[in-house]
């Protein structure tokens, strides 16, 4: 049995068995239903703990693989002679590296093979691997065979169709900066202040961003409201050739919502995350796509608080998105041209998990969108409503300006845009709370249903894609009053949610 290739990917042919290859073992975590319970409780307003975060050594503590799974591994790896292996704060991961034909015998199964695309080259299992017995009671995964970095490709409109538009009266010509603050009430003074704050992109998609570029929009858009240029720290490695478009949207637009906060960019985000004794309050990425349940799950333990991308995966309706993220959908304005309300945009995820289940928190605000939009849902079948459902809000996802390779780019939409903005709001609000003496936010899910949309601009109109069979064409799941999922319980307007965060 082969293992997916993504058609765009052209196979070049088999690994030298000397090349070095670098793979990822994730060791089997210990308490993890109590590091839940705990999240549970620090991030619910109601709970006496409430605020009380775990510092990286008590959720190292608690989550360290236990003395036996250690030893198990690494007497299995050392007996294949690994022994060049970094590992983290928190013991769960090892990255050891090694050679093709060592990785090979380690792994029954797999097959090292080199693939192209554009002018990036990777190594990959052409099939799937196992491991010995003895050890897969102690592994969740392992890391660096199978997935490949999808394809990021930028959403354009006939010249012509945009020469029609710009020339009514009126106009603006994209999303920047300064039309994100006008829509969501941002004035050139709600800028980061507080010394102990931060924020960060973490990049899944093998993509890197450019200091100049990000130094160039600043120069083109950030001229009204004081902010940085500059990333203060990149955890993991910056590749080298061209810039990505999904790279620089992240780093662009959370440091100029999340003005003048100090920003770091973490490139390998699943290890970098677990070695940060001091890491940044806010973080904004996208999912992993994973063939195999399992990693997935290890993302999912891995955060306490992060502002996850609302992106559809290969169908509309079986995702799985971790309960304990902030989920984001994508609107657009209702007139494209004009900062006027908005609506769902077509390309918004949305749906409910096939993997993880619905989550205390959402089950009210689901059930009422459920029973208020019962005659126009989908085909039940297609759907899993007892699993945690997304996004858990929205923000503007269309027709951004992007700065990429020293050129202003138009026409950059999806949830990936709309991410960093809600992020970068999020880090605004905990610095005004660490200036009074308050905790960061922390997990938000359960305040923010707590609120039942307080605070927040209700998207009521548009409705996303579906794209299964001839069953289920043309729209998915619409927008409606309160909750629904397509937009969460709306896009945020600044000044107000900012009131009801401060509040204790």
């Amino acid at each position: 049995m082969s293992t997916l290739i993504p058609d765009d990917w052209t196979h070049v042919g088999r690994v030298d068995p000397s090349e070095e290859l670098e793979l990822t073992f994730a060791l089997k975590q210990q308490h993890v239903d109590l590091l839940e319970e705990t999240l549970r409780l620090v991030s619910d307003p109601d709970s006496a703990q409430y605020g009380k975060h775990l510092t990286l050594e008590e959720i190292s503590s608690l989550l360290r693989p236990s003395e036996l799974t250690q030893k198990v591994v690494r007497q299995w790896l050392q007996s294949h002679g690994i022994t060049n292996c970094l590992t983290v704060h928190t013991q769960d991961f090892l990255q050891c590296t090694m050679t093709a034909e060592v990785a090979e015998t380690l792994l029954p199964g797999s097959k090292f093979q080199r693939y192209t695309r554009d002018r990036q080259s990777v190594v990959r299992s052409s099939a799937p691997y196992s491991v010995h017995d003895a050890v897969h009671q102690h592994l969740d995964f392992v890391g660096g065979l199978h997935r490949f970095p999808p394809k990021v490709q930028q959403q354009t409109k006939a010249s012509s169709d945009r020469k029609q538009k710009q020339s009514k009266a009126g106009v603006h010509l994209g999303v920047t900066p300064a039309i994100l603050r006008a829509r969501y009430n941002l004035t050139a003074a709600d800028v980061g202040r507080a010394r102990n704050n931060s924020q960060a992109v973490a990049q899944f998609l093998e993509q890197y961003f450019s200091p100049a570029d990000l130094a160039e929009f600043m120069t083109l858009f950030g001229r009204s409201f004081p902010h940085r240029s500059q990333v203060d720290r990149v955890v993991g490695t910056q590749g080298a050739g061209k810039a990505g478009v999904e790279a620089s949207l992240d780093i662009e637009y959370i440091m100029s919502t999340g003005a003048n906060i100090s920003t770091w960019l973490f490139t390998n985000p699943v290890d970098g995350f677990a070695q940060q004794h001091d890491g940044p309050a806010v973080g904004s990425h996208h999912q992993l796509r994973r063939r195999r349940r399992q990693p997935v799950y290890r993302v999912h333990d891995a955060h306490q608080h992060r502002v996850h991308e609302g992106r559809r995966q290969g169908d509309l309706f079986a995702v799985c998105f971790c309960p304990y993220v902030t989920t984001v959908g994508g609107t657009s304005f209702k007139n494209p041209f004009k900062v006027t309300y908005e609506v769902s945009d077509y390309i918004s995820g949305g749906g409910f998990s096939n993997v993880f289940k619905m989550p205390d928190y959402q089950v009210s605000a689901v059930n009422a969108y459920l029973k208020t939009v019962a005659a126009t849902l989908p085909p039940q079948s297609y759907y899993n409503t007892s699993g945690r459902a997304y996004p858990d809000m929205a923000a503007l996802s269309h027709n951004y300006w992007v700065v990429v390779n020293r050129i202003p780019t138009p026409w950059v939409s999806g949830t990936s845009a709309s991410t960093p903005v809600v992020g970068g709001m999020l880090s605004l609000i905990n610095d005004q709370r660490l200036l009074k003496g308050l905790p960061a936010l922390g997990f938000l899910n359960p305040r923010l249903y707590k609120l039942k949309g307080q605070a927040l601009f209700d998207v009521t109109e548009g409705c996303h894609l579906a794209c299964l069979d001839e069953q289920v064409q043309g729209e998915g799941f619409c927008a409606s009053p309160s909750w629904d999922p397509v937009t969460g319980w709306g896009t945020p307007n600044y000044p107000a949610l900012l009131a009801v965060l401060l509040a204790e």
